[in-house]
């Protein structure tokens, strides 16, 4: 299973000279199967480039789209996503099943003419929707099993297993417990988690990848507190929890540029070393590919 990352940030795109090393784009990866099984996990406008290199390796392109929720940053690169303009291919959309309009009516409702010239009717693609619950399906060769989050939206996280991998993308979630979300790691988080939390903890179990919510500093949280994310120290002591073997840092703030995301990756192996932890962390940076199963600490190919 290969993993690539094409957007990274979080809230709102961030181009420009202070973003260049870790990307301005918000949240797209893409995970293929050794069976060419292709999955995108979120649209955001990290979509843009993905379609364009997906339509430069191959005329015809089929796949599925995973989308956590439906707020702007995660949607957002969909207008502008190549393969759904050829007539021929097919794609398959899944999201949370909402309360109120359909999932087909949502993604329209960016791209009404006020909007945008071209509507989602007009796409020459046969696109499949697909409204999900927690559950347990098969895309292509990829077992994936949602799960909900912590957010203001409808969300849900997923976990992939495919060619004896497990990945999980967890983004956007905030801690059930406020007091969890500003841990200082001086010791295992186990004991402090909520039912809720451990809930969630266990969705992360013995991955091999976790890609998670790490958007805010315990420090900046109480600022931030119901917006809908995680805490760096919060994705870390999970993580270690749960036993994974390596940590993405991902949704980075569009406040953070690369000089603070360095800082912050560096904090964040630190604390993991001194927990004990020899678990694999980086911070997601566009164009990274990562191969699993790997060794872990050697998954990055630049």
């Amino acid at each position: 299973m290969r993993v690539r990352f094409w957007g990274t940030r979080g809230s709102i795109a961030k181009a420009g000279p202070t973003t260049v090393r870790y990307g301005g784009n918000t949240s797209c990866v893409e995970v293929r199967a050794d069976d060419g099984t292709l999955a995108v996990l979120d649209c955001g406008t990290g979509a843009h480039g993905l379609g364009q290199a997906l339509l430069a390796e191959a005329p015809s392109v089929d796949g599925h789209l995973l989308i956590g929720h439906t707020h702007w940053d995660h949607i957002q690169g969909m207008p502008f996503f190549a393969p759904l303009f050829v007539a021929g291919n097919r794609w398959h959309i899944y999201a949370p099943r909402g309360l109120g309009q359909h999932l087909e009516d949502t993604l329209a409702g960016q791209m009404q003419y006020t909007y945008f010239p071209v509507s989602l009717q007009d796409l020459g693609a046969t696109i499949h929707y697909h409204e999900l619950v927690e559950e347990t399906f098969m895309v292509g060769g990829i077992e994936v099993t949602a799960q909900y989050l912590n957010h203001p939206a409808l969300t849900l996280g997923y976990r992939l297993r495919a060619d004896g991998a497990t990945l999980v993308y967890s983004t956007d979630h905030e801690p059930f417990a406020r007091d969890v979300a500003q841990t200082d790691l001086r010791a295992p988080i186990g004991a402090a988690l909520t039912p809720d939390d451990r809930r969630h903890c266990d969705f992360l179990r013995d991955a091999d990848l976790v890609i998670h919510d790490s958007q805010y500093l315990a420090s900046e949280y109480p600022a931030k507190v119901g917006w809908g994310h995680s805490t760096i120290e919060y994705a870390i002591a999970l993580a270690i929890e749960a036993r994974a073997r390596h940590l993405v840092l991902f949704h980075h703030d569009p406040l953070r540029d690369d000089a603070a995301v360095d800082t912050v990756l560096s904090s964040a192996r630190h604390q993991a070393r001194q927990l004990g932890s020899a678990m694999a962390i980086t911070a997601a940076m566009e164009g990274d590919q990562i191969e699993l199963p790997a060794l872990a600490g050697r998954e990055i190919a630049r």
